[in-house]
């Protein structure tokens, strides 16, 4: 095993960034993630695994797992798996899962830009809509990289820009506190050579599968606006935000039910993702 280095330490060792860390961990525990897993998107996290091949003996890493939509396939598939994730809260929803089906796996707290694990100590690092919500980019591929042993695969599940989900923070973001400071915008995880960029010349043989998520859980786009507005914690903080304008919650509300709508086809939404995958040199 080597050494425990890490590129750059120097993101977590501020009190900004702390306060930037804690912000999102407190945004994700808003509202009801869980019911977004379970309601909309529980199959993406197979999805992923499947693409990845996983199978037993490997030792797996699931950054960003949220509820384990990734780590419990993959550990029923006999892998060794550790989830991370920054809200222990969605984490206790994963660890209750897996002790009702009597699934092995470990749950641990941790930052996507500053993983806790030694260099190349897993054979398989993967992430589904996960780490593309770390907010600096760079410092979480390099984590996503570091991290995993030479040969070993990485696989990445995002929302792309143009699909569903990359629309629906488009149509928020003129409602939104402005970024932090060298903050990147998640959905450009789901563009593929923004990937290609971020892993750069320390992986090879990278696939790209752009495909999309069948949705018939809402029957109008104000029913699927209602939904997020309670359950999705970034579309809540956009929603806290402007607590005190109602003009602005007006045509939020507005704007949200319009994008439901247009993608709406006879009670069916298709969102757009993609799967990259790579092997580490």
């Amino acid at each position: 095993m080597s050494s425990f280095t890490r590129t750059d330490l120097s993101l977590t060792a501020t009190d900004e960034d702390r306060a930037l860390k804690a912000k999102h961990a407190a945004m994700w525990a808003s509202g009801d993630y869980p019911a977004v897993v379970r309601d909309v998107v529980h199959s993406l996290g197979g999805i992923l695994v499947e693409a990845l091949d996983v199978h037993p003996g490997q030792r797996v890493l699931d950054v960003a797992a949220g509820t384990g939509t990734s780590a419990l396939p993959a550990a029923r598939r006999g892998a060794e798996v550790i989830a991370t994730d920054l809200t222990p809260e969605l984490l206790t929803v994963g660890r209750a899962t897996a002790e009702n089906e009597g699934v092995a796996l470990t749950w641990q707290t941790a930052d996507a830009e500053a993983l806790p694990f030694p260099d190349a100590e897993f054979d398989v690092v993967m992430s589904s809509i996960g780490v593309m919500f770390a907010p600096h980019h760079s410092a979480a591929a390099d984590e996503v990289v570091r991290v995993c042993r030479q040969g070993g695969t990485i696989g990445v599940l995002s929302w792309t820009p143009s699909g569903f989900i990359g629309e629906l923070f488009a149509a928020m973001k003129p409602y939104a506190p402005p970024p932090p400071s060298g903050a990147s915008p998640a959905p450009l995880w789901g563009d593929v050579a923004h990937v290609r960029e971020l892993f750069g010349d320390r992986v090879d043989d990278v696939v790209a599968q752009q495909q999309t998520l069948r949705v018939d859980r809402f029957a109008t786009g104000a029913q699927f606006r209602d939904f997020f507005k309670a359950a999705y914690g970034p579309t809540i903080a956009v929603y806290r935000f402007i607590a005190d304008d109602p003009a602005k919650i007006a045509a939020l509300d507005a704007d949200l039910a319009a994008l439901g709508d247009r993608h709406l086809d006879e009670g069916v939404m298709r969102w757009e993702y993609v799967i990259v995958t790579a092997r580490r040199r």
